[in-house]
C-alpha cells in the first residue's frame, strides 16, 4: 500500500557485552515444547515393531519349554535387533539434524554499530534487525524505521491480505512467524522464543511436515500385505502343527518361525535410512533437502520449470540501451548519453529505492552515476506506491523546494498504458519495446509527473503521467548454462522457461541457452484464460512462458501434473513461493533466494549453480535405484525362508519343522544390515542418467521387476527344498538335513547380495564397483560358516552337526546355481528390465 517514507539512519544496536548478558537472561530464540526423552522415544518405537514383539514371544516360549540356551539366544537376538535399530535411527536422526543446521534461517542485525549476520536462534530482546521483502520475521519486534512496509500476518490473525506497517504506534508491531510482503525496515526485538505471541499460544514456527509421499504409501501398503499374509500363515501353521502334535507351546513356536520369516521389517527401515543418509550426502554437495523423503521424487522428475533471472542468467544487470521519447532516439549507454537519456535515467533512479538491493535498480543507479548525474541528491522522497499490478509498476513522490516531482518505472506495457500520448506514438514505442526485447533485454518503461494538489491519488495510475522513455537492461546467461541444459535433456527431463519478462526477451534468452522450440511462447494472461483441457494440451507443446505472475505459474504446474508429469520448479523471489510449494520439488537458490522462497521449497542450492540440479537428479536416481535393489533383495530372500518354513508342514514331510525362530532371526540379522547398509553404499550405475524417468503412477518397481525378484526367490526355494527332500529321504538325520539346508540358505544370501548389485550388468562388471562393504560381507560370511561348522557351541545352539566336505560342496553348488542363473539371464538380456 502507498504511504509515507521513513529513512534509515543512526542506529547503533546492542554491544557484545549486552548480548552476552541478555543471552544468559533469555536463552536461545527457540520454541521449547514439553521436554521428551529422545532415547526413550526411540526405544519405545523399537519395542512396538512387529519383529521385536515376535522375538519377545518366542523368547518367552523357549523359557516356558525349559530351553534355557535357546531363550538366552533369543534375548541376545532381541538386544542385537534393538542395537541395530537404535544405531540406524540415531544415524538417520543425526543426518537430519545436520540438514536442519544447513537450513537454519539467518538474519541481519546491527551490533556494536556494525551490520552482522547471525542465526535466528542467537537473537535477544533489544537486537536491531534489518528486515526486507520475503523474510520470515524471527522474533516479535517494534518497528523503528520503515520503507514501503507490509506484512502477511495470516499465521497470527488468519487474515489473508497483507497489513500495512510503519513506525506509527498503531502499526509498529511485528510478530514472529509472519512474513515481510513488501518493503524493508529496521526493528527492535521485543520478545524471543516462548515469550513471543506465537510462543504463548504454543505454536512452533517453521515446521515442515508434508504428507506421506507416493512411494511411502506404496511401501506401507506392500508391507501391510506381507504382514497380513504372515498373520494368515501363522494361524495355518499353528493349526496344522497343533492337530499333528497336540502341543500348544511347540505349535506356537513353529508358527512364530513362519511369522518372523514373513515380516519384512527391513523395507521401511531401508527406506528411511536411504532417504536420510542420501539427503545428508547431498547436503555435502551443496544441495540441501528440507525433507529427506522428497529425494524419491528427484530421480523421477520429468519436467524442470526454470525461472530466468538468477537461474538461467547471472542476475548481474547492466543498462545497455536507453530510448528517449523526447528525442525519439535510442542511445547506446557505452557512448556519452545526452540530456534526453540522462533524463530517463534520472526518473529511473527516482523510481528506485534510494539504497537499492535489487540488481536491476543497482544497475540503473550505476548507469546514472556513470553518466555524471546527481540531480536526485537535492530531492527528498515524501510518498511512495509499492510495486504492484500486472505487469508491475512502482511510484515515488519527491519534494524539491516547492515543487513535487513524481517518478514511475515498471513493465513497459503498464507504463505505456498509464501515460497520455497519441495512438501513433504508442505504436512507435511498442515497436521499440519489441525491438529491444528481441535482443534479450529486460525493458522497463519510465514516466514522470508534476503534482500540484495537497493530497495524493489512491492509485498510482491516476497521476498525469508523461512518458519519458525506456531502459533496456541486459542480464547475460550463465556461462555453463547451455551445457547444463544439454545434460538435463540427456537425462530425459523436459525444460520449460517460466518468467515475468516480456515475451521477446524470454524467447531470445531461451534461444541463446538451447531450450527446445524457443519461439513458441505463451503469456500469463493467455494461461489464465484457457480451459483446463486446452491448457493441458498447451503445456505439453510450449516451452517458454512469459509475463507470468504467481497464479499463472501455479496453473501451469498443476496442468503439467494433471498430465502425469513430476515437476521441479526453481525460484528465488517472494512471488515464486506458491509455485515452489505446489511443485513436486520446489528448488530455491541459496545465495540470492528470499527466505520466503527457501521456506516454500524442498531443495535449496547453496551456491545458485544450476548444474547442481543435474547432480541432484543423478543422486535421486542413484538413491532410488539402490533402494529398489535392497527391496528386491529382501523379496527374493524372504520367499525361500517362508516356503522352507511352511511347505514341509503343509505337505506333511518327515521333517516338517526344520527351522526354529533362532535360525530365522539369524537370517534376519544378516538381511537387515545387508539391505540398509550394503546397498545404500552402492555407487551410481553408468547408464542411470540416460534412463527415462519413472512414471508418477509407477510404484517401487514394475510388474516385470517384481516377477523377476519372485522368480529369483522361487529358484532359490527350489534348490533349497530339493536338497531338503533328498537328504530327508535318503536316511540323513534331521540335524544333518538342517545343517545342509541352513548352509545353503546362507550361501544363497551371499550370492544374491552380489547378484543384486545390478539387474542389467553381470558380476564381471559389478565386481569393479567400489563398495568398501563388499569384502566385509564376504569375510564375515566365511567366518560365520567356519564357526557354524567347527565350533561345537555354535553347532549346538543352532542344532547342527558336522557334515562331510562333499555335502558342503553340494550345498555350495546348489546355492551357486540357484542364484547365478540370473547372471546368464542378464548376459543375454543386455537391456534394462
Amino acid at each position: 500500500m502507498a504511504g509515507k517514507v521513513t529513512e534509515l539512519n543512526g542506529i547503533e544496536g546492542l554491544s557484545t557485552q549486552q548480548v552476552i548478558l541478555l543471552q544468559k537472561q533469555y536463552g536461545k530464540n527457540i520454541f521449547r515444547s514439553a521436554k521428551q526423552n529422545r532415547f526413550l522415544l526411540i526405544v519405545w518405537d523399537i519395542f512396538r515393531e512387529p519383529m521385536f514383539i515376535l522375538l519377545m514371544i518366542a523368547c518367552s516360549l523357549y523359557f516356558i519349554l525349559g530351553s534355557i540356551s535357546e531363550g538366552i539366544m533369543m534375548a541376545v537376538a532381541m538386544a542385537i535387533v534393538t542395537a541395530i535399530s537404535f544405531y540406524q535411527e540415531v544415524k538417520s536422526s543425526r543426518a537430519l539434524e545436520a540438514l536442519q543446521q544447513f537450513t537454519e534461517p539467518r538474519v541481519k542485525v546491527i551490533r556494536d554499530g556494525k551490520e552482522q549476520v547471525i542465526s535466528n536462534e542467537e537473537l535477544v530482546p533489544g537486537d536491531i534487525m534489518l528486515l526486507e521483502e520475503g523474510m520470515k520475521i524471527p522474533a516479535d519486534a517494534m518497528i523503528l524505521q520503515s520503507n514501503d512496509l507490509s506484512v502477511n500476518e495470516a499465521i497470527i490473525t488468519g487474515e489473508s491480505l497483507p497489513a500495512d506497517k510503519s513506525d506509527r504506534a498503531e502499526q509498529n508491531s511485528l510478530y514472529q512467524g509472519t512474513t515481510i510482503n513488501s518493503g524493508k525496515c529496521a526493528a527492535r526485538v521485543t520478545a524471543t522464543g516462548n515469550n513471543t505471541a506465537l510462543g504463548k499460544i504454543g505454536k512452533a514456527v517453521g515446521g515442515y511436515n508434508p504428507p506421506k509421499t507416493l512411494l511411502q504409501l506404496h511401501i506401507n501398503r506392500f508391507v501391510r500385505r506381507l504382514a497380513l499374509f504372515g498373520l494368515l500363515a501363522f494361524f495355518i501353521i499353528f493349526l496344522v502343527n497343533y492337530f499333528h502334535y497336540r502341543e500348544l507351546v511347540t505349535s506356537l513356536l513353529f508358527a512364530l518361525t513362519l511369522a518372523m520369516s514373513a515380516v519384512p521389517e527391513e523395507i521401511p527401515v531401508a527406506f528411511s535410512s536411504f532417504m536420510a543418509l542420501g539427503a545428508y550426502k547431498m547436503s555435502k554437495l551443496g544441495i540441501i533437502s528440507r525433507q529427506p523423503q522428497i529425494i524419491e521424487n528427484l530421480g523421477a522428475v520429468t519436467v524442470l520449470c526454470l525461472d530466468k533471472t538468477g537461474t538461467i542468467t547471472e542476475n548481474r544487470m547492466e543498462v545497455k540501451t536507453i530510448y528517449s521519447f523526447r528525442e525519439d532516439a535510442i542511445i547506446n549507454i557505452d557512448g556519452h548519453p545526452g540530456a534526453g537519456a540522462k533524463k530517463v535515467l534520472l526518473y529511473g533512479v527516482l523510481a528506485s529505492e534510494s539504497d537499492p538491493f535489487d540488481p536491476m535498480e543497482k544497475a540503473i543507479h550505476e548507469a546514472y552515476v556513470n553518466a555524471g548525474g546527481n540531480d536526485h541528491a537535492a530531492m527528498t522522497m515524501i510518498y511512495e506506491y509499492p510495486l504492484e499490478g500486472r505487469p508491475p509498476m512502482m511510484t515515488h513522490v519527491y519534494r524539491s523546494g516547492d515543487a513535487v516531482t513524481v517518478a514511475a518505472k515498471g513493465g513497459a506495457e503498464r507504463i505505456i498504458s498509464v501515460c497520455l500520448f497519441d495512438e501513433q506514438a504508442v505504436k512507435r514505442v511498442i515497436q521499440y519495446v519489441r525491438h529491444l526485447s528481441s535482443k534479450g533485454y529486460r525493458v522497463l518503461g519510465v514516466a514522470s509527473a508534476v503534482h500540484n494538489g495537497k493530497n495524493f491519488p489512491a492509485s498510482q495510475n491516476d497521476f498525469d503521467w508523461q512518458f519519458e522513455g525506456l531502459l533496456a537492461l541486459y542480464d547475460p546467461p550463465k556461462k555453463n548454462i547451455t551445457e547444463v541444459l544439454s545434460k538435463i535433456y540427456h537425462a530425459k527431463v523436459d525444460v520449460k522457461l517460466i518468467t515475468g519478462d516480456h515475451p521477446e526477451t524470454a524467447m531470445n534468452i531461451a534461444q541463446q541457452v538451447g531450450i527446445t522450440d524457443p519461439m513458441r511462447c505463451r503469456t500469463g494472461d493467455e494461461v489464465m484464460n484457457m480451459e483446463a483441457g486446452e491448457l493441458r494440451t498447451t503445456v505439453k507443446a510450449t516451452h517458454v512462458f512469459a509475463r507470468m505472475f504467481p497464479d499463472a505459474k501455479v496453473k501451469v504446474i498443476k496442468a503439467l501434473q494433471a498430465n502425469g508429469e513430476i515437476v521441479a520448479m526453481t525460484g528465488d523471489g517472494v512471488n515464486d513461493g506458491p509455485a515452489l510449494k505446489i511443485a513436486d520439488i520446489g528448488i530455491a537458490m541459496g545465495k540470492k533466494g528470499t527466505e520466503t522462497a527457501q521456506q516454500a521449497s524442498d531443495l535449496v542450492i547453496t551456491d545458485d549453480n544450476l548444474e547442481k540440479i543435474v547432480t541432484a537428479v543423478g543422486e535421486g536416481r542413484k538413491i532410488f535405484g539402490n533402494l529398489v535393489k535392497a527391496v528386491r533383495y529382501i523379496i527374493s530372500i524372504h520367499i525361500p525362508i517362508i516356503l522352507t518354513a511352511s511347505l514341509p508342514v503343509i505337505l506333511n514331510w518327515t521333517y516338517p519343522n526344520i527351522f526354529t525362530p533362532i535360525h530365522v532371526i539369524f537370517l534376519e540379522l544378516i538381511m537387515g544390515p545387508t539391505c540398509s547398509i550394503f546397498y545404500e553404499r552402492e555407487p551410481v550405475e553408468e547408464t542411470i542418467m540416460l534412463a527415462t524417468p519413472r512414471s508418477r503412477r509407477a510404484g517401487l518397481f514394475t510388474k516385470e521387476e517384481l516377477l523377476i525378484s519372485i522368480v529369483q526367490g522361487l529358484m532359490i526355494t527350489a534348490g533349497v527344498l530339493a536338497l531338503y527332500y533328498i537328504f530327508m529321504t535318503n536316511g540323513h538325520s534331521i540335524e544333518q538335513t538342517r545343517t545342509v539346508v541352513f548352509n545353503t540358505l546362507i550361501l544363497c544370501n551371499v550370492f544374491l547380495t552380489f547378484a543384486g548389485r545390478s539387474f542389467t550388468r553381470t558380476i564381471y562388471y559389478t565386481s569393479r564397483y567400489k563398495n568398501n562393504l563388499a569384502p566385509v560381507v564376504l569375510v564375515a560370511s566365511a567366518i560365520f560358516l567356519l564357526l557354524l561348522h567347527f565350533l561345537p557351541a555354535a553347532r549346538e545352539l543352532f542344532q547342527l552337526v558336522p557334515i562331510t566336505a562333499v555335502d558342503f560342496w553340494v550345498s555350495f553348488g546348489v546355492a551357486f546355481a540357484s542364484v547365478m542363473w540370473f547372471e546368464v539371464y542378464k548376459a543375454g538380456l543386455r537391456k534394462p528390465l
